[in-house]
């Protein structure tokens, strides 16, 4: 073993038989966290022993997700590599007695008179002694188990105690040349330092065995630290019809790694503080393992889109109006410049949680409007009277509020409206002295009844940002020639 048994070094053991999904992303996280707070190191290692169901293309894609979060890695092995290690400490133990070969056979293992399983049931003399009878299925290598009680102290949970006796002499390899999943993590762990395995609930089974094999070797047993599962909403088993789905696929719809990174690291933990708006270096400050609940962790899709959209608010405007732009053109959606996207930055930020929101907003006509004078009937001009004014409005006002407006009185609100703004200056036409120049008004008159028909002539729809945001992002030359437009409809 080297001389990293000094520090701490935490791994990341996936098995290459699937696409990364969110759960193994937060054991990788919390690893990498531990290890960089601790100065110490991070290990990858992909346990692809499994020969029948490992795929290069999910290896590449477990890469691929922990190089896209920034859980780089400081070493990385693969089990396969690694096959003489194994078969030397496999030598080793049956050796010393402490494992054996045994010549499995078809049908129920036989008892002894004593009423326990005969340990050696399998062994070739064995075998002979129940006659030629018995059917000779396969060799495989078993653990002397020594039957006793296993306790360690788990990090989160406390402590645990298991009676190995029910566990009988287990499997750890196929042969010499082909160890099994208990038998490797023990020797790995043993053989690359680990001080700290930090893994899912869902492995406290095999730690027993874990101990067992490791005691056997004389192998000094790591801290375990066995995170809480993670679970739906209803607290139900997180599965694909709550969509799960794999890292890559949250890359697809246009989510931030800096964001899935805080958003997995809340899955199971908290800072014992109201912060939830994390930077990787902000969550290597502020880990820790004492903070992580040993109850079953939620995964929420909505605090997801939360935090995704506080972090795209952090983005220098470049990258933001980078996306926004390559989104466009996907959709054919290209200004002459950027200077209306640039406009446009607050009010998408203001409504989307992904990049991908911007594509459904611009097939479902949302964002049309920007870049084209709409067309309507002249008849949705007309304020339909939703509106309840407050006891302190005027009077005329009051009167009007809750009423259906006429043709008449939209076409002289966009009369008005035309008088009142063409006073601004165009590099003066913002958002706030719009608003400044026509409140007055609106407040006498209604504001539905005036802000209503000035909305849907610029931007046609039912439901847009509202018109002093919709000015400042058109112009004023633009803003006045659609108002004009709908008071020539009427």
């Amino acid at each position: 073993m080297s001389d990293k048994s000094k520090k701490v070094v935490t791994r990341f053991a996936p098995s290459p038989t699937g696409y990364l999904h969110i759960g193994a992303a937060r054991t990788a996280l919390f690893n990498w966290l531990f290890a960089r707070q601790n100065k110490g190191t991070f290990i990858l290692r992909i346990e692809d022993t499994d020969k029948e169901r490992s795929r290069k293309e999910y290896e590449e894609d477990i890469l691929e997700s922990l190089k896209w979060l920034g859980f780089a890695w400081d070493e990385m092995y693969r089990q396969s590599e690694r096959t003489e290690i194994y078969k030397k400490y496999l030598e080793r133990m049956i050796a010393e007695d402490k494992a054996y070969v045994s010549f499995e056979e078809e049908g129920p293992i036989p008892y002894t008179e004593e009423g326990g399983k005969d340990r050696h049931e399998g062994t070739m003399a064995a075998r002979e002694k129940r006659g030629s009878a018995a059917v000779l299925r396969d060799e495989v290598i078993r653990f002397k188990n020594p039957n006793k009680k296993v306790k360690f102290k788990d990090t989160i949970l406390g402590e645990i105690e298991f009676d190995t006796t029910e566990l009988g002499d287990f499997v750890i390899a196929k042969d010499l040349e082909t160890p099994l999943y208990n038998f490797t993590v023990v020797v790995d762990d043993h053989e690359m330092g680990i001080t700290h395995v930090i893994r899912g609930q869902d492995h406290i089974s095999n730690t027993p065995r874990q101990i067992l094999i490791g005691e056997a070797l004389g192998f000094k047993a790591p801290q375990y630290v066995h995170l809480p599962l993670i679970l739906a909403r209803d607290r139900s088993k997180l599965s694909k019809r709550h969509g799960v789905v794999s890292v890559l696929e949250f890359r697809k719809w246009g989510y931030l790694p800096e964001a899935m990174a805080n958003f997995i690291a809340l899955i199971g933990w908290n800072p014992g503080d109201d912060q939830e708006i994390f930077s990787l270096s902000e969550l290597v400050q502020k880990f820790s393992l004492d903070k992580i609940q040993k109850g079953g962790a939620i995964f929420d899709t909505e605090k997801l889109d939360f935090i995704n959209r506080q972090h795209m608010k952090q983005l220098p405007q470049k990258i933001v109006i980078d996306n926004v732009m390559k989104m466009f053109e996907v959709h054919d959606l290209r200004p002459k410049d950027k200077d209306i996207v640039k406009k446009l930055i607050p009010t998408i930020l203001d409504r989307i949680s992904k990049w991908s929101d911007i594509e459904r907003m611009v097939e479902e006509g949302e964002m049309q409007y920007f870049f084209e004078s709409p067309d309507y009937d002249p008849k949705d001009l007309v304020w339909k009277g939703k509106e309840k004014k407050p006891s302190s409005a005027p009077a005329s006002a009051k009167a009007t509020a809750g009423k259906k407006a006429s043709e008449g009185q939209a076409k002289e609100h966009l009369e008005k409206l035309q008088i009142l703004l063409q006073p601004i200056a165009e590099d003066q036409f913002t958002e706030i002295i719009v608003k400044e120049a026509l409140w007055n008004y609106a407040d006498e008159k209604g504001r539905g009844e005036v802000l209503w028909p000035m909305r849907f002539a610029l931007s046609g729809r039912d439901k847009s940002p509202d018109p002093f945001t919709l000015a400042e992002v058109l112009g004023k030359e633009e803003t006045l020639k659609r108002i004009k437009k709908a008071f020539d409809k009427l």
